[in-house]
């Protein structure tokens, strides 16, 4: 089954059903798009969803999952040290994803996104960490990804609510006050 799934023809139809699925959310709600309405918008059929996704809320996760891995530019990311500018580039991202659902997807999503996002940066975080600090414990790194990923999202979530200023600026206030418990060598 694992051979299958690198099938070009079973990709495009995976892809397929998640555009549609994009493509709908622009026109409707979450809770009020069907399988139906999916499976129409893809020329389809029920089983062939199926084949693919358990059901429309493991679309839409896989869906919000892959958008963001897109604007993190994963690969871009992971090969670079955790720093100021990877710092920045990640917040970019996740206020260009937060800003690309606002319109079509936000209302009633929150809780998902919110869990897609830090599970993302968390994995992200705790890779970079590890390169840096591969002597350190495990689960320190692991609590530290972890705080690092609740905190951007967070910053990200309060730069969506209240700022005026643009994300650029917004993060780079703080970023100097990360980058310091960063960098701090708890050995010295």
């Amino acid at each position: 089954m694992t051979e299958a799934k690198t099938d070009p023809r079973i990709l495009r139809t995976r892809k397929l059903i998640m555009d549609s699925f994009i493509e709908l959310s622009g026109k409707k709600e979450f809770k009020d798009i069907t399988i139906k309405d999916i499976t129409t918008e893809a020329m389809v059929n029920r089983a062939t969803f199926y084949y693919h996704f358990a059901d429309k809320y493991d679309l839409l996760e896989k869906v919000l999952s892959e958008v963001l891995l897109i604007n993190l530019n994963c690969d871009l990311i992971e090969q670079n040290e955790l720093n100021e500018e990877v710092i920045s580039n990640i917040f970019l991202a996740i206020t260009n994803f937060q800003n690309s659902l606002s319109n079509r997807c936000h209302r009633g999503y929150e809780d998902t996104i919110a869990r897609i996002i830090k599970g993302q940066l968390e994995i992200i975080f705790y890779k970079m960490l590890l390169k840096r600090h591969s002597t350190d414990g495990d689960e320190a790194l692991k609590m530290t990804a972890v705080m690092l990923s609740w905190g951007l999202y967070g910053a990200s979530v309060e730069w969506r609510r209240s700022s005026e200023v643009p994300p650029e600026e917004f993060i780079k206030l703080a970023i100097p006050y990360i980058t310091y418990g960063i960098n701090f060598d708890s050995k010295n």
